[in-house]
């Protein structure tokens, strides 16, 4: 299972998430607390926004931990609204293709999760991407294919909706192909104005998700854990839940899966 960490407020250096806290997101590529496993080295990958609509993208196959570059662009990037993202493949291959974040014109998306027996129904929840979002396909995981699958259904109009649905299209493919559990899901996504978050799951057994506002910082942290081990100040986002976050307002909606 991956780990992942986004920010929105006041533009920061990347670097105050990626590398320098106590348990930042490179360390717990190394020492994961809250996932099956601990080691989160099948690549990484960053998205920030700054004077473009479209993020700046970064992602490569090597351990967070073991790449220079991305320690030296978090230290030199500034960035009011970033995504970022340490792997563990789940099945599918370790590519640049299969690393999170992905970008599609000024949306960003990245994943937590499994999509149960996906390998046997690839082929099948491809065709369900439609033929103007297909070219988008560069690599073979299920959060690639969920993210299409949520702009197809209207994630700029209603992102609670349209990343309902296209989960649930996912979990019934499982369901009628491939096997339990169907669905776990955590999710962070943005259009370069807000910041979404959603938690959820067909079992009883959700992905964590964290959330914390600074007032030093005039930000909030969005996380799969905490960024420094032992903060009681964090608040975990309850399951079957999707967060917005935008200026220092924070709103919930329901994510039925």
């Amino acid at each position: 299972m991956c780990r992942w960490a986004a920010y929105i407020g006041e533009p920061i250096f990347l670097d105050e998430v990626v590398s320098r806290p106590g348990h930042s997101l490179i360390r717990q590529s190394q020492s994961a607390a809250e996932a099956k496993t601990a080691t989160n080295g099948d690549g990484f990958g960053l998205a920030w926004y700054d004077r473009r609509p479209e993020p700046g993208l970064y992602r490569d196959v090597y351990p967070a931990w073991s790449d220079p570059n991305l320690r030296s662009l978090a230290e030199q990037v500034c960035s009011g609204l970033f995504l970022a993202h340490v792997r563990a493949s789940t099945g599918s291959a370790i590519s640049r293709n299969n690393c999170h974040p992905f970008v599609v014109g000024r949306w960003s998306f990245m994943h937590n999760g499994q999509v149960g027996g996906f390998e046997a129904f690839r082929k099948r929840a491809d065709m369900l991407v439609p033929d103007h979002l297909y070219g988008f396909r560069k690599g073979a995981t299920d959060s690639e294919v969920l993210f299409l699958l949520a702009l197809a259904e209207g994630l700029e109009e209603n992102a609670p909706g349209a990343l309902a649905r296209a989960a649930g299209k996912l979990a019934g493919l499982s369901r009628d192909h491939g096997e339990g559990p169907h669905l776990r899901l955590s999710a962070a996504f943005s259009d370069g104005q807000a910041l979404w978050a959603a938690r959820g799951s067909c079992d009883s057994i959700s992905p964590t998700v964290y959330y914390r506002w600074s007032e030093t910082r005039k930000g909030w942290a969005v996380v799969s854990e905490p960024l420094e081990m032992g903060e009681a100040d964090w608040t975990p986002l309850c399951p079957g839940k999707i967060a917005r976050f935008e200026g220092d307002q924070m709103a919930l909606y329901d994510l039925p899966l």
